[in-house]
């Protein structure tokens, strides 16, 4: 089950380093989050975010039952739960993490402590800066295909440049295209038709303001 890790392992799990981080700020501090190397001569945790959860850092050892998890062979386990050094009763998922060949090379356990109030379970989730009542107000547009992500795109930059009085009109559809091309919007297929669509102008005014910003 323990293995000698190679260089290409090691950035492997380098790279996995932002996921312990990202899943951490998603379901907030009452989630622990740990990447356990199985390398022979470490097998230990070598990434952890909010370790107060089970109370344990860098360098901790890997639990009986991770090892067990591995045993099984499934590369995602079931849920399950157990109790930490304090009482706390868990809540854990473990995934198997393997290299470009197929060997497990480490562990990815996810730890919920359960006990947590579950109001500060919710408020560790809910946004610092939007307020409640603007949550409909989406930042991000979940598209069911590319052409809806782009209209929805193109049509957020409009709307914006269009309240914005400062902006002559006569230089408005330059503004948006040149916002467009900051966004990447113009690295997907068939933007420059949609955009010259919805600003209501040739595909060669828009090719021309592309031209000039890529000078």
């Amino acid at each position: 089950m323990l293995v000698t890790l190679s260089v290409s392992d090691k950035l492997i799990l380098d790279a996995m380093c932002n996921v312990v981080d990202g899943i951490a700020a998603m379901y907030g501090q009452h989630t622990e989050v740990a990447l356990h190397s199985l390398d022979i001569e470490n097998p230990s945790i070598i990434k952890i975010a909010n370790g107060h959860v089970t109370d344990r850092g860098i360098g901790a050892p890997i639990t009986n039952l991770a090892l067990e998890k591995l045993k099984s062979g499934a590369d995602i386990s079931e849920p399950y739960f157990s109790r930490c050094s304090k009482g706390k009763l868990i809540r854990s998922v473990t995934t198997i993490i393997r290299n470009d060949v197929g060997t497990a090379i480490a562990l990815l356990c996810i730890n919920a402590d359960m006990d947590a109030p579950i109001h500060s379970f919710l408020s560790s989730m809910l946004p610092n800066t939007l307020p409640l009542d603007s949550a409909s107000v989406s930042p991000e547009t979940f598209a069911k295909n590319p052409d809806e992500m782009l209209n929805d795109s193109i049509e957020r930059v409009k709307h914006a440049t269009m309240e914005d009085r400062s902006i002559p009109t006569h230089k408005r559809s330059r503004v948006i295209v040149e916002q467009l091309f900051e966004n990447g919007v113009f690295n997907i297929k068939d933007a420059i038709v949609i955009t010259a669509e919805s600003l209501g102008v040739s595909r060669d005014t828009v090719y021309r303001y592309l031209r000039d910003l890529k000078k």
